[in-house]
């Protein structure tokens, strides 16, 4: 007899077979209970029929309580009304590690409850499903970069400056010196694509802002790529292939994650179709002031939740914005060649309400032009001569781009706040003991 897991059940289908399982819930009538199983890579159903095993496992299975573990012994049969699609009926049961009183109980609970629990929280089906999809990406994300010629670029988490230009950096002491956890791996990125031609970088960024909004965490994961000899165009036509592999990816192997999300694969599909629309900042403005549902925006504002998802759904489609102010974009941007006003940028902004999803741009080249708008930032010069050289020796055009990993599994799990995505949030203003 075969120990599988779950997952393995359609390979097994009339076999007898041993799983190590948890309870998730059950109910039983007299002659037959219905135990609810989940064993880590998926969830089905266990049958015990009171007339085909021991009485003392039939009085097991009434009596279980929720998230006890077990082995349970049986065979596997087709079950057409789950979506799962098999199911195992008990021949046997052995108690591995009893539970009490789980606090996590089949009923609704609230957020804060949930949050206080999510050492456990982490067991439900919605949380399973939103890391299947969050493995899936970082999954897609390897393979579509090492298809394109890239490699992967580890940047410091501890750095001694800030690539934003901004003030909101969590401090500490390197030893002698002030250092921040990383706000962002790119300008290091940009160091590795002079050397490497195309990098990618991904690991965790952090924020120093007590942010409770729906879209933003305190700590989250960056994929962030550079790429050397490239202009914006290029980094566009990059980036929609990227999103819509992951969406792909998503569809082709999470098709029972997705179900158990009940999340649209229809709609999903169509952020496969490429090319995305682009629309310039210009027109973006324009379109938001036509609509006559935002009074008072004026031209040199930057977009917030309402505006991006406006633009986003009136396109039904992830949309390029390009070309912003330079006044409310980061110093290393490269300057608009026919306005002095813009930069070459853009932000690829997701329907549904999700927002930006990619922001990126092309890098300025020039170090005269890069040393007055860091000293225009208000930034100590010293601390970026090391980026200033990238352009003294050997410069060439090139672009980036930055990708949040929780925003993005928000987006394709169709979850309504980004803390639901994440399998276990550490951050979100709240301290783990």
């Amino acid at each position: 007899m075969e120990t599988i897991s779950i997952i393995d059940s359609k390979n097994h289908v009339n076999q007898k077979v041993k799983i190590g399982v948890w309870l998730t819930n059950k109910r039983s009538s007299g002659k037959i209970a219905f135990l609810q199983l989940r064993d880590g890579s998926a969830y089905f159903q266990g049958v015990v029929v009171k007339n085909n095993v021991e009485p003392e496992v039939f009085e097991l299975a009434k009596e279980v309580k929720q998230e006890t573990s077990m082995y349970v012994v049986g065979t596997i049969h087709e079950d057409s009304r789950s979506h799962f699609g098999y199911e195992i009926e008990i021949e046997d049961i052995t108690v591995v590690g009893e539970s009490e009183d789980y606090p996590i109980t089949p009923k609704e609970h609230g957020t804060d409850f949930l949050m206080d629990h999510r050492h456990l929280w982490l067991r439900s089906k919605k949380q399973f499903a939103n890391m299947q999809v969050r493995n899936e990406i970082t999954r897609a994300t390897f393979e579509f970069f090492n298809q394109e010629g890239f490699i992967k670029f580890d940047a410091p988490i501890l750095t001694g400056s800030a690539p934003e230009g901004t003030t909101e950096l969590f401090h500490t002491e390197y030893f002698d010196k002030d250092a921040y956890l990383s706000q962002s791996g790119q300008l290091y990125a940009e160091a590795g694509a002079m050397a490497y031609g195309k990098v990618f970088t991904f690991g965790p960024t952090f924020r120093a802002e007590k942010s409770k909004t729906r879209r933003h965490l305190i700590e989250f994961w960056m994929i962030e790529p550079e790429m050397a000899f490239m202009h914006q165009e290029e980094s566009l036509e990059l980036q929609e292939r990227y999103i819509a592999y992951l969406v792909q990816s998503v569809l082709d192997h999470c098709d029972y994650a997705l179900t158990l999300l009940g999340r649209d694969k229809g709609l999903l599909k169509n952020y496969t179709k490429l090319p995305y629309p682009r629309i310039s900042y210009d027109e973006a403005v324009k379109l938001l002031q036509d609509s006559g549902e935002f009074d008072g925006l004026e031209w040199g504002a930057d977009f917030g939740s309402p505006e991006e998802t406006y633009l986003a759904n009136h396109f039904n489609q992830p949309v390029f914005v390009v070309n912003y102010p330079k006044a409310i974009k980061p110093f290393y941007m490269k300057p608009h060649p026919t306005r002095e006003d813009l930069v070459v940028c853009a932000d690829l902004l997701a329907p549904e309400g999700y927002g930006e999803i990619i922001g990126g741009s092309e890098r300025a080249t020039d170090a005269a032009y890069l040393e007055a708008q860091i000293k225009k930032a208000g930034l100590n010069e010293k601390d970026y001569q090391w980026y200033l050289d990238l352009r003294r020796y050997g410069s060439v055009p090139h672009s980036g781009f930055g990708l949040g990993l929780e925003r993005m599994v928000t987006w394709i799990t169709g979850e309504e706040h980004i803390r639901e995505a994440i399998p276990f949030p550490r951050m979100l203003n709240r301290i783990y003991p």
